[in-house]
């Protein structure tokens, strides 16, 4: 009897490692069945972000298209190609004491320069930043919004002190960088077409802003004349001038995305104005809202796009700005769990979140060289709630921060060498050996490393024996300086407006 009840316990025990063997491997077959999904979804993310030399060669052909387009006549190109009425940049001649005004966001700064001419430069250099409340942001009135950036400048003015000089009897010049859509009537005038970034004040909509600043600062006892209305993108290029005179364009590549370059006034169909005596005219080229067939336009995107607070607009923007980056990958992420279960049985609510991944959190990823990859570990955990990936996972989100950081830094650099088409300088002339510089400010290519890395080796391939002439230079916090210097180079078109 006990050999029978041991007999039967083996059988038993037999079953059991067996079953548990069968259960192991339908596990193993089904998270190979699975993996496969993974891998299949990541290369054909892989294929449809593809951006090869033809097809960028094409992306740069159609923004030289686009952009003659928009200079012929207005709304004859999804590139708004605005003139800036700005005809001259800083020559480093520049001296006296002048004061910019920065408003683009949440915070504005204030700042002053004393200009100390060719020899001394930038003698002395000060910034405040100031918060604005979100109550003076929406819903308040003209007056409440510019009575509050008055009396911060009033403030800020009243601290000048003995190391700014200004001529006796001189009034305070001020340039004003204003980034929001503007339809430009002067160097110095201008009126809101729309808020963007969280403003929402009626009354100022169709207003000249530099009207409503100027009235604000009387009511404020404030002797400050606006010389110059700019954009961030503007005030780039006049800092990059200012250092470097061979500086011909500014990109901003942040979070969104833009770039101005300075065109033969001849060459702007549309201009109906007088001719500005130095021959050129700066154009803000709005180009987030390029658009062509050309562009690797994957489903990810379209859904994006479909879901934003602009469809149709901004498309060239969301492929490429620091704003959507991050979101690509989330979706990208929270696809692959959803169809080929990434992260195992579940989908972690947080990666339902739209903007939860953030551009410097995806950097923080893609620059992890870390052997077990920690960081990427550490930000699955911190962000999207996933307490064990698997190393195998963490590979999958590298690839995929690649991906997307390479598609985007690659259509960045095939927009430059558009703009460079259209001025003719993407091709080394005989005899000629003119070093040209595009400046380019902004967080995504100043700290994400490997985006720049790729959007300067991209430049290389596509210019070839030309990229020893093309410099790209960073221009770190160009847009405020880049104001105050504008409302120091005297402007053809202080009071003229188209005709």
């Amino acid at each position: 009897m006990g050999k029978l009840v041991v007999g039967v316990s083996v059988v038993c025990t037999a079953a059991v490692v067996c079953g548990v063997a069968v259960l192991l491997m339908k596990r193993r077959m089904k998270n190979s069945g699975e993996w496969g999904k993974v891998e299949a979804l990541l290369k054909d993310f892989e294929e449809k972000c593809a951006t090869p030399m033809g097809k960028l060669k094409q992306v740069a052909d159609a923004m030289t298209v686009e952009m003659h387009a928009g200079l012929a006549s207005e709304g004859g190109s999804k590139l708004k190609m605005l003139i800036s009425y700005v005809d001259n940049l800083p020559t480093g001649d520049e001296e006296g004491l002048f004061y910019a005004l920065d408003l683009g966001g949440t915070n504005f700064r204030v700042m002053r320069v004393q200009l100390g001419g060719n020899e001394k430069r930038i003698v002395k250099h000060e910034v405040k930043e100031v918060s604005i409340p979100q109550n003076v942001m929406a819903g308040s009135s003209s007056e409440v919004l510019f009575d509050f950036i008055a009396t911060a400048l009033a403030e800020f003015v009243a601290t000048e002190g003995d190391d700014f000089h200004l001529p006796p009897g001189r009034q305070r010049e001020l340039g004003f960088t204003f980034s929001f859509p503007v339809k430009q009537l002067s160097i110095a005038s201008g009126t809101l077409i729309k808020w963007t970034k969280g403003f929402s004040i009626e009354d100022v909509v169709g207003q000249d802003v530099v009207g409503e600043l100027a009235k604000a600062m009387e009511r404020a006892g404030l002797d400050v004349r606006v010389t110059a209305l700019v954009n961030d993108t503007v005030g780039t290029l006049a800092g990059g001038r200012y250092n470097d005179p061979d500086v011909i364009a500014a990109v901003i590549l942040g979070t969104g995305t833009n770039a101005a370059y300075v065109e033969r006034a001849h060459a702007i169909p549309k201009w109906h104005g007088l001719l500005p005596k130095s021959g050129e005219m700066v154009i803000n080229m709005e180009w987030g809202n390029f658009l062509s067939s050309h562009l690797p336009v994957t489903e990810y995107d379209q859904n994006l796009d479909v879901e934003s607070l602009n469809p149709g607009e901004q498309i060239y923007e969301k492929m490429i700005s620091g704003m959507y980056l991050g979101e690509i990958l989330r979706r990208v992420l929270c696809r692959m769990a959803k169809e080929a279960s990434l992260f195992g049985d579940y989908v972690p609510s947080k990666l339902k979140i739209p903007f939860i991944l953030r551009t410097p959190d995806m950097a923080a990823m893609h620059h992890d060289e870390s052997a077990d990859l920690k960081v990427v570990g550490n930000k699955l955990k911190d962000i999207l709630e996933v307490p064990n990936s698997t190393l195998k996972m963490r590979k999958i989100v590298v690839e995929l921060c690649d991906i997307i950081t390479s598609r985007g830094a690659r259509l960045s650099a095939a927009g430059i060498v558009g703009i460079l088409k259209k001025l003719g300088k993407d091709t080394l002339k005989d005899g000629e050996n003119q070093r040209s510089v595009i400046a380019v400010d902004g967080a995504l290519f100043e700290r994400y490393t490997k985006f720049r890395n790729c959007l300067e080796e991209t430049m290389k391939e596509l210019l070839g024996d030309t990229a020893d002439s093309i410099v790209i230079e960073l221009s770190n916090d160009g847009s405020g300086v880049g104001a105050a210097l504008l409302a120091a180079s005297p402007s053809q078109y202080t009071d003229l407006e188209e005709s």
